[in-house]
């Protein structure tokens, strides 16, 4: 039973990864393609980890998995955060659909 939990966590990890590659390709600029990167691809490693666990359940292996879970979303999340408001700050324009630039009044 616990190896089709693992391994539904992990295809469902795997489709978020695809997700997040192909909106890095299809996404018109570097802010969205950001987002796309960081979002999906960071559920989706979170549930392989998860999925990790559940198959050796908490063995070393496991208790890694776990602990790496929450170091992955501050990790991302800041690493996002930070290459969106360099890139900003380096003057990289906002797609032409881009209809809100909340950076505009507070970057200056």
């Amino acid at each position: 039973m616990n190896n089709m939990i693992s391994l539904i966590f992990i295809t469902i990890g795997i489709l978020f990864n695809l997700l997040g590659c192909i909106g890095i390709i299809r996404l018109p600029d570097t802010y969205n393609r950001l987002q796309a990167a960081t979002k999906a691809v960071t559920l989706g490693c979170c549930s392989i980890l998860v999925g990790v666990l559940f198959h050796f359940g908490f063995s070393d292996a496991g208790i890694k998995a776990l602990v790496a879970i929450p170091i992955l979303f501050f990790a991302s999340t800041t690493g996002a955060h930070a290459l969106i408001r360099g890139t900003y700050h380096f003057g990289i324009k906002l797609g032409k659909k881009s209809v809100k630039d909340d950076y505009k009044d507070a970057v200056k």
